[in-house]
């Protein structure tokens, strides 16, 4: 078990350094276009339980996998945050932090230094990385009010509003 954790840590903290390949992979990783979604439950901030099904087929929803320590996650954040406040009234945003290589105190703690905008979510158990197939942090997918994937990329030069645009 331990062996796995570290193994899994060493692949997130290899595929979030920024490259070329990488940062505009579009469509071509994670999560196959039009596939549909089963929620799982992954955790609140809090430790409560959440269902994805909260978002997943009650409109579009943007699913981030993200970490404190992600410098694309970071990168992203300015276009996330004026995207957001665009399309707020039509589609849900939703960050989900990876479990590896962070505690909820340290979620907890970098959002108290930057506040956001719509909800953090926990994957303490990598629920939500496998059922998006989420290849590294930074990694966004967009799904339709019916649940389907419409856009998956990855990597800090992703075009959000672009991304927004395919599921609503």
């Amino acid at each position: 078990m331990i062996r796995r954790s570290l193994i899994s840590l060493v692949a997130l903290v290899l595929l979030s350094i920024p490259s070329t390949s990488m940062a505009q992979m579009v469509g071509e990783v994670g999560i196959p276009i039009g596939s549909a979604v089963e929620p799982v439950q992954i955790q609140d901030l809090d430790g409560n339980p959440i269902d994805l099904g909260e978002y997943i087929g009650n409109g579009p929803v943007l699913f981030e996998i993200w970490a404190t320590w992600c410098e694309n996650c970071e990168a992203l954040l300015p276009q996330i945050e004026r995207v957001h406040e665009e399309y707020r009234d039509r589609i849900d945003f939703v960050a989900i932090a990876v479990g590896v290589g962070q505690t909820v105190r340290s979620i907890k703690r970098h959002l108290r230094r930057h506040p956001a905008s719509f909800p953090y979510l926990h994957d303490a158990r990598g629920r939500a990385v496998r059922l998006f197939e989420a290849p590294t942090t930074s990694f966004i997918v967009v799904l339709n009010s019916d649940g389907i994937v419409t856009y998956t990329g990855v990597g800090r030069e992703q075009d959000i509003e672009a991304a927004v645009l395919s599921g609503i």
